[in-house]
């Protein structure tokens, strides 16, 4: 079943290479956008900032790729950045997102004690059931590099973390499941991760 691996010049996508590879997932890494809105499922990963991000998300047409696939059931993954600008907007830069689900993405409060960027391993707590988390204990640590997070409306809160606040860590509404640490990194609880959004069906 192909995945498509989203190239919009956000950060390195050897490691999420590497892991899918390691899987042997049928999948393949592109910044074509016929090709995402083809796709039988896509990871949508990304590291850095998201004006630049959206700005070429816009100028390429892969927003739009993802907005369609997304609306029509494919199962969509957003790593990192991903998991922050499938929102309505982002505190950085002022930044208007894709809107797939609603919420802002908050930078950490500076707070005497803790560092940002929020960076190294940290305990993920599903907040309900959900098949992405399928096979993976509960509080299991997963590896975040990042000072801005994901808060979106209540409902689609799916895991919750603690560093400053407490924090969304995974978010997921119908066909979309996308998480604020990186899988791909993480060790075998993110391959797990990764195994179960290649079975996932987006609705559970």
């Amino acid at each position: 079943m192909a995945v498509a691996v989203v190239d919009y010049k956000a950060g390195n996508l050897k490691s999420v290479d590497t892991a899918l590879k390691y899987l042997k997932a049928d999948y393949f890494v592109s910044d074509d956008p016929e090709k995402i809105i083809l796709a039988e499922r896509i990871i949508f990963p990304g590291v850095g900032e998201a004006k630049s991000a959206m700005d070429n998300l816009r100028e390429t047409g892969l927003g739009d790729a993802i907005k369609q696939a997304f609306a029509a059931g494919t199962p969509v993954m957003g790593i990192c950045l991903g998991s922050q600008i499938v929102l309505e907007h982002s505190e950085e830069r002022n930044t208007p997102c894709l809107g797939l689900v609603g919420g802002t993405a908050k930078r950490f409060e500076p707070t005497p004690g803790f560092k940002v960027p929020h960076m190294g391993w940290n305990q993920v707590s599903p907040a309900g059931k959900s098949f992405m988390f399928r096979g993976i204990p509960a509080n299991a640590s997963f590896y975040f590099v990042h000072s801005y997070y994901p808060n979106p409306d209540k409902e689609y809160i799916c895991a919750q973390t603690e560093y400053i606040c407490t924090f969304t860590s995974a978010l997921q509404y119908g066909n979309l499941f996308a998480v604020q640490f990186h899988p791909e990194k993480s060790g075998k609880h993110g391959l797990q991760m990764l195994n179960n959004f290649l079975e996932w069906k987006g609705n559970a």
